[in-house]
């Protein structure tokens, strides 16, 4: 079905636009086409029902969906075995990336007083930086804390780095050097 919008220029004239509706699923929602993996909602190639509002003022216009039609459909069964290859590929990446990081220890300097207790707490923020020094570039919100790291001591924390693969981090958090 198309949808009659009346949208009005400059000069008072009237123009008609059809809009194309998204096709809808079984519940209501809007089918789409997933171009790329998405945690909670299924992997690349996937068709999902969601929200209308969810489709257009999200999925849609970051480029993470598309329209499912039959031809994309059709396209996507054409391209399975290519598209399993590259997740295959980018899952190796991913567990290789895991064991590089369980290799690694980061040091955190943080002001504290005589007893170790810091004045502010170390966050997920210090713990990417710090491992952008040694050459892995993550996001604040792969690294799981279990709580707020406040005091200086040698810390396990856990990395989520997508698709079911995670790796453990060793944080030390030291004293800062005093500079005089």
């Amino acid at each position: 079905m198309k949808a009659m919008t009346v949208i009005r220029n400059k000069r008072s004239r009237c123009q008609y636009r059809t809009s194309k509706r998204l096709p809808q699923g079984k519940s209501g929602g809007v089918q789409l086409l997933l171009i790329q993996t998405i945690d909670p909602l299924g992997r690349q190639g996937d068709i999902v029902e969601v929200k209308p509002g969810y489709a257009n003022n999200y999925l849609i216009p970051q480029g993470l969906a598309t329209v499912a039609t039959d031809h994309h459909k059709r396209m996507i069964e054409k391209h399975k075995a290519q598209l399993a290859e590259i997740q295959k590929k980018r899952l190796v990446g991913l567990q290789s990336l895991a064991d590089d990081i369980r290799t690694k220890r980061v040091s955190i300097e943080a002001n504290a007083n005589e007893e170790g207790h810091l004045y502010g707490s170390v966050g997920p923020d210090e713990i990417v930086k710090a491992l952008r020094g040694e050459g892995i570039v993550l996001t604040p919100d792969q690294v799981r804390l279990s709580g707020p790291i406040k005091e200086l001591a040698l810390y396990t924390v856990r990395i989520y780095l997508g698709h079911g693969i995670e790796s453990e981090l060793k944080v030390w958090v030291v004293p800062a050097v005093a500079e005089k």
